[in-house]
Parts: C-alpha cells; sequence; structure tokens
C-alpha cells in the first residue's frame, strides 16, 4: 500500500557562523521547509510547476530556483504555490542566539539535523491528524531536496535514534512512529521533482521575510501568499506551521526585529 502523504523538503540560508558587523558573512537565519501534500494529490505539484513555466515563459521541465528568479517573476509563483492543496511546515533558526556555536561548527551538517527533528515532528503530528482511512497506509514518504556532501543514511541513522529517544523520553522527542518510517526517507536533485521546487520556493519565501538585506529591508510578501498553507493548531501557526530556534519567539522578536514579519501569518 503506498503512503498516505508526500513530504518535499528543502533548505534555505547557510549553516555557517560569521557574522561580520556590516551584515555580510554566513545568513543570519537557517530556514527548513516541508511541503507537505496527500499521495493523492501530489500531481498538482506537477500541474502547479507547468502552469508557472507557461506564465514565465520557460521551456517546458525547466527546472525553478526561486532565489534565481526576478522579483516579478518570483510574485506569480509564489502565488499559485499558496494555492496548492497542500500544508507547509517551517523551522527558522536564527543563529546568533544559539548557545555554543562552537558545537554546530565542530560537527557537520549538526543544525541540519537538529532542524530537521523539528520538522518531522511537526510533520508527523499534521499527518497523524490528518489521516484518512483507506487513503494509504498513514505513513510519509519523505524526501529531501539531495545535498552533494550530505549522507542521508547518517539522516535516516539519526531518525532511527530519535525514534528509540521518543520511546524512552516523549517528551524529548515527538515524533510520530506511526507516521515517520526511517526507510522512506530519500533524497532526489532538486530539478528532478517538482514538489521539490515547491518546497525550495517556500524555504525561500519565508527566508525573504526574515533576510535582511544590505539596505536594512525584508521582503513579507512572499511569506503571506504562503500564510493559508501553514499547518496550524488548531488555528494557531506558531509552533506548528512555523517554528523558530533557539529561543521563543518574543525572544527572539526582541532580538531580530525582522522576526516580527512571522508575527501575522
Amino acid at each position: 500500500m503506498k503512503s498516505s502523504f508526500v513530504v518535499y523538503i528543502d533548505e534555505s540560508g547557510d549553516e555557517g557562523f560569521v557574522f561580520n558587523a556590516d551584515g555580510s558573512g554566513s545568513s543570519r537565519w537557517f530556514v527548513l521547509s516541508a511541503a507537505v501534500i496527500r499521495q493523492a494529490n501530489d500531481l498538482q505539484m506537477v500541474s502547479c510547476l507547468k502552469a508557472v513555466r507557461e506564465v514565465l515563459k520557460k521551456p517546458p521541465k525547466t527546472p525553478l530556483h526561486f532565489v534565481d528568479l526576478k522579483h516579478e517573476q518570483r510574485v506569480p509563483y509564489i502565488r499559485r504555490v499558496g494555492e496548492l492543496s497542500m500544508r507547509t511546515v517551517n523551522v527558522l533558526v536564527y543563529k546568533p542566539l544559539i548557545n555554543e556555536p562552537e558545537k554546530f561548527q565542530n560537527t557537520k551538517y549538526l543544525l541540519y539535523r537538529y532542524a530537521t527533528r523539528m520538522l518531522l515532528e511537526r510533520v508527523s503530528w499534521l499527518c497523524r491528524d490528518q489521516r484518512r482511512a483507506g487513503e494509504g497506509d498513514g505513513f510519509a514518504e519523505i524526501i529531501f531536496s539531495n545535498r552533494s556532501n550530505m549522507s542521508y543514511e547518517d539522516i535516516r541513522d539519526y531518525l532511527r535514534l530519535l525514534l528509540r529517544q521518543s520511546e524512552a523520553n516523549p517528551q524529548k522527542v515527538q515524533i510520530d512512529r506511526t507516521v515517520i518510517d526511517p526507510a522512506r526517507i530519500r533524497s532526489v536533485e532538486h530539478s528532478k521533482l517538482a514538489g521539490l521546487q515547491v518546497a525550495d520556493a517556500v524555504a525561500s519565501g519565508f527566508n525573504f521575510a526574515v533576510k535582511v538585506n544590505r539596505y536594512g529591508e525584508t521582503e513579507p510578501a512572499y511569506s503571506g501568499h504562503l500564510k493559508k498553507t501553514l499547518y496550524r493548531h488548531p488555528s494557531q501557526s506558531m509552533g506548528y506551521g512555523i517554528k523558530v530556534w533557539p529561543e521563543d519567539y518574543e525572544t527572539i522578536k526582541s532580538k531580530a526585529p525582522e522576526a516580527t514579519n512571522l508575527g501575522g501569518l
């Protein structure tokens, strides 16, 4: 039996910790996003990308990278993404507030794994609560946008460890094992799947909302188009469709005023 859901995951920003006073260096924010859709609706991703390419006058099957587009191209793209019958989960890490940053600098991809845990916790709650009898087996197929230097077997091993920890301490790790199966995790090149290009647009859209450019400005318009896709419980997105880390939202907002752009979503 097929999985009930397909989860496409991509990121925006980097994992570095070099923050220069003039705003250059590493990104202050790292965003990891999941676009979650029912397996039965998965072809909507293909239709969406086809429609976007037609609007943008791009040749068929041209891979779309949100950051490579001009603003006037991004708007019709993100608007169509926001109309998909999917839900999104977004983990936004404000790196300057991380305690012991050297731990993340010394262990490659540790920040990515931390964000993955928070992301998949929320994905598992969403899928658990939205399962329908007779529609798949209740599990989620999880597809990461491939990062050439990262081992996805390490990610699967990390998830196996987390699931063992969730049995011993369900308050610390809250991944629902009836939704997440490490064996159903794989990585695919961004260009190969429409769903991964949608996830890229989602992650980039939320990153633009908090990324302060060299003129001191952010661009929250993209995330506004994604508002109705956010996972909410029951009607609250903060902590569910939007998870900020390492502090709570109010603390991060006091240190990074650009985070206020997330408050109205």
